[in-house]
């Protein structure tokens, strides 16, 4: 059946939106959802989907659909992120830390901090971090808000879990 609009209105959604209009709330999007791959023959793989901003503007493009900015992956890392769509864009974010992994030879988590701290940060309004594996399997869970959902697991039976920064558990299915 089609439907008009109007019926996948919900009351708390219109008052929702009548607050971010107004500037009364100012929301973080948060529905942003990535991951990133290393299988057994070592190939990288990096996907990101997004619930979006609500109260964006009409024509409004974030940095998750965008190849470079939101995720990347090549021969040496996969990246997905999300942050301040705009500055992400213009930094390329998970391509950047690839480039530098690449070009310089650092590992993973230096080239992750080094765009999240070194060249977003300075940026302002671009509060958001990544995920990423490299090929040897080491993780990167770099932030610069207040908190990050995530998770992680490695096939020698390691899995891992945190929200606020340094808040990691760590655990392991063979204990």
């Amino acid at each position: 059946d089609i439907v008009n609009n109007g019926y996948f209105s919900t009351k708390a959604r219109e008052e929702q939106l009548e607050r971010i209009v107004n500037n009364a709330e100012n929301e973080d999007p948060r529905g942003t959802v990535g991951c990133v791959v290393r299988d057994r023959d070592g190939k990288l793989a990096s996907a990101t989907s997004t619930g979006g901003m609500s109260g964006k503007k009409w024509g409004r493009v974030g940095d998750v659909p965008v190849i470079g900015a939101g995720t990347y992956a090549n021969g040496l890392a996969a990246v997905s992120g999300t942050g301040h769509g705009e500055y992400w864009i213009r930094r390329v974010v998970a391509y950047d830390i690839c480039a530098i992994m690449e070009y310089r030879g650092v590992p993973l988590q230096q080239a992750s901090e080094e765009v999240i701290f070194g060249k977003i940060d300075p940026m302002g309004g671009s509060g958001g971090g990544i995920i990423a594996v490299d090929k040897d399997c080491n993780i990167s869970l770099v932030f610069n808000t207040g908190l990050m959902h995530r998770a992680w697991a490695k096939s020698n039976g390691e899995y891992g879990v945190g929200v606020l920064k340094g808040e990691e558990k760590v655990f392991n299915i063979n204990n």
